[in-house]
């Protein structure tokens, strides 16, 4: 085992950088480790200062190279029953314990720990390390970066995200848009319903539309995907205060998980023209204070690249592994894909194990990144 793998390891699990904290002391700690290697890191903050994206690069200058992309960001342990410490490492049985384990600070500590290695030998085109914030709630942080990667005369070829997906090829996934629909009706007293707007009510009936909407989404399908069609559902509902007052306020969210090139827009449209046409005037002749009113939460494209790219056939042999797939969990890939970056995922662990209590990343997952890595700097060195 790679001897600095392990302690950075350790160090980035116990940075509690739930996607509601900073996370500047865990890029902190990777500046500080990057600058002891000769490696200079520029950061992209957001807007409050609070977090920040870190990107660097390494080899010749210039376009081109490969670059190497992973969330900082962990979800909440909130509820949850741990039988190790989260936010610590815990070894067990072959097994690194702690938030972030898997998804994906067990990537990031391999890149990290490879960094030795790809100095020790000139580089025949450069390599770049990308390392964002606030991927868990809709893939937000990384905007900033894509956008100066998109405008940069040095922007990389290739991209690999090392989401957890057992060190397997990954070509492709669904986009997400999430939306908040807040219905506003107008309150009265139970017992004169009818001259009161129930929010409750017309949220239902929009609810019903979203289900007509879902209906027609799932009649393209890709065989690729699991499920082989766009989803859409609704996962909160809020609304009302008493039984005998009609209620006034009513919100939902919902979200629509679509195949690449479905056009989700054409659906939100859809909704939205729906309830501007045939609630809000209804609404309106009753209490015209009365709206509908939506509100984009986030929103991220699908990836889909070709696995039988020339690309696609470097990475099977990096990673030893041609049996490529789909996974049903988003990525920053269609963002970087979008932004001109041909990009694939491939990363140490499984999801089996993100998101959920006791997380951990396998020590034989960790070394066949490593492994993958070293095949990559041969690559890039030859």
């Amino acid at each position: 085992m790679n001897k600095h793998l392990i302690p950075l390891l350790q160090k980035l699990l116990a940075r509690d950088t739930t996607s509601r904290e900073s996370n500047l002391a865990l890029i902190q700690d990777i500046h500080d480790y990057l600058t002891e290697w000769g490696i200079s890191a520029e950061l992209f903050h957001s807007a409050d200062g609070r977090k920040a994206n870190l990107y660097a690069t390494l080899g010749p200058a210039g376009g081109g190279g490969v670059m190497l992309s992973g969330h900082t960001d962990v979800v909440p342990v909130d509820g949850q029953q741990w039988s190790v410490p989260p936010f610590d490492m815990t070894y067990r049985d072959g097994r690194y314990y702690g938030r972030g384990a898997a998804d994906m600070k067990g990537f990031i500590a391999c890149v990290l720990a490879s960094v030795p290695a790809f100095l020790a030998q000139p580089l025949r085109m450069p390599l770049h390390f990308a390392f964002s914030y606030d991927e868990e709630v809709g893939c937000l942080g990384v905007r900033s970066l894509v956008e100066h990667l998109r405008a940069s005369k040095e922007k990389p070829a290739l991209c690999i995200v090392g989401e957890p997906t057992e060190m397997r090829p990954v070509y492709g996934h669904k986009g997400k848009i999430a939306m908040r629909c807040e219905v506003h009706g107008h309150a009265c007293h139970s017992a004169y319903a009818p001259q009161g707007v129930n929010a409750i009510e017309y949220a239902a009936r929009l609810i019903g539309k979203l289900g007509e909407v879902r209906e027609t989404l799932t009649q393209k399908t890709d065989a690729r995907f699991d499920p082989p069609f766009s989803t859409l559902q609704v996962g909160t509902i809020h609304g009302g205060s008493a039984l005998n007052i009609v209620p006034q306020e009513c919100q939902f969210d919902f979200e629509i998980r679509y195949l690449p090139g479905v056009e989700a827009t054409a659906a939100i449209a859809d909704i939205q023209g729906y309830a501007q046409q045939n609630l809000v005037p209804a609404m309106q002749s009753v209490s015209p204070a009365s709206a509908i009113r939506f509100t984009p939460l986030s929103h991220y494209p699908g990836l889909l690249t070709d696995a039988q790219s020339e690309f696609a056939g470097w990475l099977a042999q990096w990673c030893g592994s041609a049996d490529f797939s789909t996974v049903a969990f988003g990525t920053e890939g269609g963002l970087f894909d979008e932004a001109g970056i041909a990009t694939l995922i491939c990363g140490p662990g499984s999801m089996e194990q993100g998101h959920k209590p006791d997380e951990f990343v396998a020590e034989e997952q960790l070394q066949k990144c490593m492994a993958m890595l070293e095949n990559l700097r041969q690559w890039m060195s030859a």
